[in-house]
């Protein structure tokens, strides 16, 4: 996966629960996925566009794929930061990437996911309209 980190990525602390541990003492992969989601959501809900503001656009992001690199394990108690930003916005695709970091900089995963933008009624696909792209241009984030 190629990458760059970007200098303004939106921020999410996380502590490590033991309902986030599987038999093997640390974080379920499927975990660390749902702390990428977490964390678009609270940056998306940031921006302005919470499910309440997707739902007077009548659309919503979906999630079309995950690509993720597990570079160490979380443990129970680690302090961690998700950071995510947006690194392509066109039509009705947007790629958003994160990075799972201990708080002693020590990277645990880099992920991707590419979402499409949908009509909320039909799930079909649908252009982002211009405030959508004005909030989430990636030049900001760089």
């Amino acid at each position: 996966m190629k990458w760059t980190s970007a200098a303004n990525a939106f921020e999410l602390p996380m502590t490590v629960i033991a309902d986030d541990i599987d038999e093997q003492g640390i974080a379920y992969n499927v975990t660390i996925i749902d702390w990428m989601m977490r964390a678009a959501i609270a940056h998306s809900t940031a921006l302005g566009f919470d499910r309440f503001r997707y739902a007077e656009l009548e659309s919503m992001f979906v999630v079309r794929r995950h690509e993720i690199d597990y570079h160490r394990s979380a443990r129970l108690g680690d302090e961690l930061i998700l950071r995510t930003w947006p690194s392509f916005m066109k039509a009705a695709t947007a790629h958003r990437k994160h990075e799972v970091v201990a708080h002693d900089g020590t990277v645990i995963a880099k992920g991707m996911n590419v979402w499409a933008y949908v009509d909320r009624n039909t799930g079909r696909p649908k252009r982002m309209p211009p405030e959508v792209l004005e909030s989430f241009d990636i030049n900001q984030f760089l």
